[in-house]
């Protein structure tokens, strides 16, 4: 009762609230001066004043002294108490709000301590927290107090409701029972998003590690043209510039790409701290009722991984510059190839590449030059043979089993479209997708085919061109594992690279479609 003992002796005993600029009389009691102010006005007119507490008399109007220890004092107690709108206070006190520690659900009152010393010897009833809400606390068909909770139905229910209402004979436990092997169940998915949490800011730091990587590259690329030019600068301006353009554009590219990532991981990542708020929240909470009633939403285990790893990010291509330097300085071949060796960059002169009749399907017409396949529906009768497809392929005449290699095709004669590279041992004496690059394990293909896209494996991954495709350039890095395709157009720009460990020889591969036609560029 200390709280009730201090709050009288800080009432004022006119308006029994806490003192208000407190002043005393004379006789040495306090009063809230506004308070003791109008009771003086009061007795001006009967000429006798008097003190409204112990009735001490004066002829003259008594003078008001300030009381400094009691404003202090007030102050000190207001500010050590809580918000009082949000208290809950004994019901039985009424005098003085006292601040109540438990609340009894059958009887629906609030006590403090000492009346509640008195509510436990007299009745046993549940006893909770303080609240002031008793609705859902109690059951809706037989306004029992809610102490079971039913597995099978995921509900809370009273005791009516287990002996002969819609939960009878169902395996049902206690609250407290129940609510710590939710808990249980919950903080294992805790664990699981910390975890995972976890997981996702390392994806981030990879993320950022990756574009800092190739900002380095970007830098030593850009350097290494600067170098490039430096003896040609006056004939090469223009030029330098244009590649200093694509660079730029690749590293726009790159940063947009690795931006994104770092976005979509960031905002994973928030979405797992506020889960794991909510759940630690809900682990805090001592009421099992209130705990079981809380939505948990889904607490099933780890989230579906939809989050791009490092490798999905858009890198810098070197070679895309070393292209353009080719296709832009043919007329500097010889003093270029030799410059270009010495900034260490990569040599792409066009392979001699030819196509082998002796690989023709028989409806497709073969060139003197053997640059360009054609379609025919009239069969060329041409001789079987071990290296024949009865599919509508042509292989180049000329493998890959070591090195770097770049040819070029135009497809601007053809609405549909396959070419690639595939292993000498594709199969060829079948029809089927055994046989057609890209639709298996052995050949890796670039198609026009309803869509435009990269296919390997039979796995098509959609491409975005931002004009038609009328000429596309392969690179082949065999020791590298990498096959890259690029679209040949003002800008060069890089469509799409394969990574694989390349185990047997390779072949320039050609699927031609009816109506159509594909030449290898000179």
């Amino acid at each position: 009762m200390a709280y009730a003992d201090l709050r009288d002796k800080l009432d004022c005993s006119i308006c029994l609230s806490l003192y208000t600029d407190p002043v005393s009389l004379r006789c040495g009691h306090n009063f809230c001066r506004s308070c003791i102010v109008s009771a003086l006005d009061a007795q001006e007119a009967a000429g006798v004043y008097s003190c409204p507490d112990c009735r001490e008399e004066s002829p003259q109007r008594p003078a008001l002294e300030k009381k400094r220890k009691p404003a202090n004092i007030v102050e000190r107690f207001l500010s050590s108490q809580p918000d009082m709108e949000s208290r809950i206070f004994c019901t039985y006190c009424i005098k003085s709000p006292i601040p109540a520690v438990r609340t009894c659900l059958h009887c629906e009152v609030s006590m403090c301590q000492e009346h509640l010393g008195a509510h436990n010897k007299a009745v046993e009833h549940s006893i909770i927290e303080p609240t002031v809400s008793f609705e859902g606390r109690k059951c809706s068909t037989h306004h029992e107090v809610l102490k079971y909770y039913c597995p099978v139905d995921g509900t809370c229910i009273c005791v009516s409701c287990w002996v002969a209402g819609d939960h009878k004979g169902h395996d049902v436990q206690l609250l407290d029972v129940a609510c710590e092997k939710e808990k249980e169940k919950l903080k294992t998915v805790l664990e699981e998003l910390k975890s995972e949490r976890q997981e996702a800011g390392r994806r981030v730091q990879n993320l950022k590690d990756r574009e800092t990587e190739q900002r380095e590259t970007s830098a030593a690329l850009t350097e290494k043209v600067s170098g490039l030019f430096t003896d040609l600068r006056e004939k090469l301006d223009g030029l330098e510039k244009r590649i200093q353009d694509n660079i730029t554009r690749q590293q726009d590219q790159v940063s947009l790409s690795m931006s994104d990532l770092v976005r979509q991981v960031e905002l994973h990542k928030d979405e797992l701290t506020r889960k794991i708020s909510q759940f630690e929240r809900l682990c805090n909470i001592s009421d099992p009722l209130t705990f079981l009633q809380e939505d948990c939403g889904d607490i099933s285990g780890r989230s579906c991984d939809v989050i791009g790893e490092v490798g999905d990010a858009q890198c810098l291509d070197e070679d895309v510059v070393s292209l353009l330097l080719h296709s832009e300085l043919l007329h500097f071949a010889d003093s270029l190839i030799d410059m270009k060796i010495k900034r260490q960059f990569s040599v792409m002169e066009k392979s001699d590449i030819l196509l082998d009749i002796d690989t023709a399907h028989n409806y497709i017409i073969i060139s003197e030059d053997l640059r360009l396949a054609s379609y025919t529906a009239t069969s060329q009768n041409r001789p079987d043979g071990p290296k024949r497809f009865i599919s509508r392929h042509v292989f180049s005449s000329r493998s890959f089993s070591s090195g770097r290699h770049y040819w070029e095709v135009d497809v601007s004669q053809a609405e549909k479209w396959l070419i690639g590279v595939a292993g000498e041992s594709l199969e060829r004496r079948v029809d089927g997708n055994k046989s057609i690059i890209g639709y298996n394990n052995k050949s890796w293909a670039l198609s026009v085919i309803g869509g435009f896209g990269a296919r390997h494996n039979n796995v098509f991954q959609s491409l975005v061109s931002d004009s038609p495709v009328g000429a596309v350039g392969i690179y082949l890095d065999y020791e590298a594992r990498r096959l890259s395709f690029y679209q040949l157009c003002d800008p060069i720009r890089h469509l799409h690279t394969f990574t694989a460990s390349f185990t047997e020889p390779l072949y320039a591969a050609f699927f031609v479609f009816p109506d159509s036609s594909i030449r290898i560029m000179k």
